[in-house]
């Protein structure tokens, strides 16, 4: 996927701040609630991923498949990491793309993956974090994207999981991520996305993402 074309879409077509937005509380909730699904926006870059609402127990979950598609489902999502740089979520997928390089352009398809974007003063200042889960990557490594050295990649969890019923709950400390990976104190962020794409290799990949929010502490 084009990373950097996903960087200037999500920060033009902005749409109207939400529960997941504004910087007065100390935990950002999203928990992708028709009300919040409403007010988000899904830009497609080769067909559509398949996002559909779902409820699992007491939990609605958000489900990504993709056939030889891309498309990103992102929020205008301004927080301030002062008060709130801890992100969280839970994900799970039902395989991998296997084969594919993620550090090559032709690799630079997920099952899932959830990025924060930085906006800076000037147009050209914009930079992502994108948190993946690798194809061949293994976890922990980290590397800039294909498309964009604007965007840096990090496998969150690579490979098959062990059960693709269980769903992983992850943890990164986003201020933190920047300071490493950008050399730079970036104090808030200015939007959150996931995305779920085929379009490079042409595969085939399902995720599930819920429970996305920043907290205060870890």
């Amino acid at each position: 996927m084009k990373l950097v074309i996903v960087l200037v879409v999500l920060l033009v077509f902005v749409v109207a701040p939400s529960a997941w937005a504004g910087t007065e509380k100390e935990d950002h909730n999203a928990s992708f609630s028709a009300e919040e699904i409403s007010l988000s926006e899904e830009k497609s870059f080769k067909g559509h991923t398949d996002y559909e609402i779902s409820s699992e127990g007491n939990n609605l979950t958000l489900k990504a498949s993709c056939n030889n598609t891309a498309s990103a489902f992102y929020r205008h999502m301004p927080v301030d990491l002062t008060k709130t740089p801890i992100l969280r979520w839970s994900w799970k997928i039902d395989g991998i793309q296997a084969g594919l390089d993620d550090v090559s352009k032709k690799g630079d398809d997920y099952a899932a993956r959830v990025y924060v974007v930085y906006k800076g003063t000037l147009p050209w200042d914009v930079s992502a974090m994108n948190y993946v889960w690798a194809n061949t990557q293994p976890a922990g490594a980290s590397w800039p994207n294909a498309y964009t050295k604007r965007a840096i990649m990090v496998a969150q969890k690579s490979g098959l999981p062990d059960n693709n019923e269980i769903w992983v709950d992850e943890i990164r400390n986003v201020r933190e991520d920047f300071k490493k990976y950008f050399g730079r104190d970036v104090t808030k962020i200015d939007g959150v996305a996931i995305m779920t794409d085929c379009d490079n290799g042409g595969g085939v990949s399902t995720g599930y993402y819920r429970d996305i929010r920043f907290t205060s502490s870890e």
